[in-house]
């Protein structure tokens, strides 16, 4: 059973996945958190701020220890393994320090990559490549100098905010529990006298508590109202140093870019390469062997067309036959460089040719969207398509198979994407490691910058996803 599910104008969106509209999102100006929003965020920044000083007391001692004992210890050698030991240690605290601000609910900042895109080999190239690595040492700059100030200072701040804010609003209940004394200075006292010159004051205890009580009350009150922008404005402060620390360099997206495509290169030289040993041996093993075969048979016609007529017919007969295979086999080859439903009809025609000669039943749903593929992405998918099925038949001993196909279109800048699932209820156990089949369809998927993901517990069932990124034209979906 086919259905197929196919937008065929570009602004026609019936039965697809949906068409991004062309107008420009309306811009609207950028608003800071409303004051409710920092009161529910409060208890998770307080909690980042109030643990701060004990975590960073505990870096910047061990990270100085070990800093320290490495370079005294430099001359014999030792001490390369005591920085090495430094530097984890720092990398340590300063991971804990951006899982603590994603738990804060900051934004996330993009870590840095460790692992070099160049190996060098051996204990030598180990340490180059640990020495070498600046991330490291800004990690270690934040453990045991940057981290250890800034946390101290947002430490007391917050401290003395909350201590300030509970305790003037409080101050009326705890406060009549103290010690007095004749010699007590009464802070509000000192403030009227201050501002207000003359101003007669309550000689009394009573009185002087309830002015002091009145004074304590409104600064708790101005402290308590403050805490939530102050947490806020002491937290970023912690995330404005931790993406300039902490966070992956601009150019390292732009190398592991690079490195993907080399890798992509590769992988698309060694599929090319497979498929072209496969090729060979396919047309080793059928066509050239019945090409031989059929030399031979006319030679033996050629010498009983006299002597023998009828073994002669026979022998022709028999070579006419061989040529008919011959030919289909060719033809079965050729579907493997462009087959011609697929050049004149397009993916979802080729597609449905597929699972009409498979053997086992196929129920098949191709929904893409109004673009035009790119050819060589619309052969890769009909050549993962042919060769999972191929293994489905062979290996799998399903019942049934269900094929889906489906596109959807880039949305803020994002790529196009060709996405191919493929699960059978067959008896499970199959491996895209190197060595089994599926190795070199995920080398060639790998080689278009796709992904091949694979689910497949003994007993079953299997299910095969690939994704393949490309660039679209508009138009009529091929």
């Amino acid at each position: 059973m086919t259905n197929l599910l196919l937008s065929t104008q570009p602004g026609d969106d019936s039965g697809t996945l949906g068409d991004v509209t062309s107008s420009p999102p309306i811009e609207r100006p950028r608003r800071g958190p409303g004051y409710g929003k920092l009161w529910r965020s409060l208890p998770r920044e307080l909690g980042f701020l109030l643990l701060t000083l004990p975590i960073v007391t505990v870096g910047f001692s061990i990270g100085w220890v070990l800093f320290a004992a490495g370079l005294g210890t430099l001359i014999i050698w030792i001490g390369l393994f005591i920085l090495a030991a430094a530097l984890f240690v720092a990398r340590a605290f300063g991971t804990l320090e951006l899982t603590r601000l994603s738990w804060a609910g900051l934004p996330a900042i993009a870590r840095p990559g460790w692992t070099p895109v160049v190996h060098r080999p051996g204990l030598v190239g180990w340490f180059k490549d640990l020495f070498s690595n600046a991330h490291y040492w800004l990690y270690l700059l934040h453990t045991v100098l940057l981290g250890f100030i800034l946390g101290v200072f947002t430490w007391a701040v917050s401290l003395v905010w909350v201590a300030v804010g509970l305790g003037g609003v409080s101050y009326w209940f705890w406060g009549r529990f103290l010690p007095q004394s004749e010699q007590d200075v009464w802070l509000h006292d000192v403030a009227l006298r201050f501002f207000f010159p003359g101003f007669q004051i309550a000689d009394s205890y009573l009185g002087r508590f309830n002015g002091e009580s009145v004074m304590y009350a409104v600064a708790g009150v101005v402290f308590l109202v403050t805490l939530p922008w102050v947490a806020r404005g002491l937290i970023l402060l912690h995330h404005g140093l931790a993406v300039g620390v902490l966070g992956a360099f601009r150019s390292e997206a732009l190398e592991r870019e690079v490195a993907d495509l080399g890798a992509s290169r590769g992988a698309a030289v060694a599929a090319e390469d497979h498929s072209l040993r496969r090729l060979e041996r396919d047309i080793h093993d059928g066509p050239q062997q019945r090409l031989v075969r059929l030399q031979f048979d006319l030679a033996s016609a050629g010498r009983k067309f006299e002597s023998d007529p009828g073994a002669a017919r026979a022998l022709l007969d028999g070579a006419m036959q061989q040529s008919r295979d011959t030919l289909e086999e060719l033809r079965e080859l050729s579907r493997g460089f462009a087959p011609p439903i697929l050049q004149d009809r397009g993916l979802a025609a080729a597609i449905d040719s597929l699972a009409g000669r498979s053997t086992v039943p196929v129920t098949t749903t191709v929904t893409l969207i109004g673009q035009t593929l790119p050819p060589e992405v619309e052969r890769s998918a009909y050549f993962v398509v042919a060769e999972l099925l191929t293994n489905v038949t062979k290996h799998a001993s399903a019942s049934r198979v269900e094929l889906t196909i489906d596109s959807t279109r880039a949305i803020a800048g994002a790529g196009n994407l060709l996405s191919i699932v493929v699960s059978d209820d067959g008896v499970g156990g199959a491996n895209a490691a190197v060595g089994h089949g599926l190795a070199g369809l995920s080398e060639r998927i790998h080689g278009l910058r796709g992904s091949l993901h694979l689910t497949s517990p003994a007993g079953g069932p299997t299910v095969i996803s690939a994704s393949i990124p490309y660039q679209a034209t508009e138009g009529t979906v091929s």
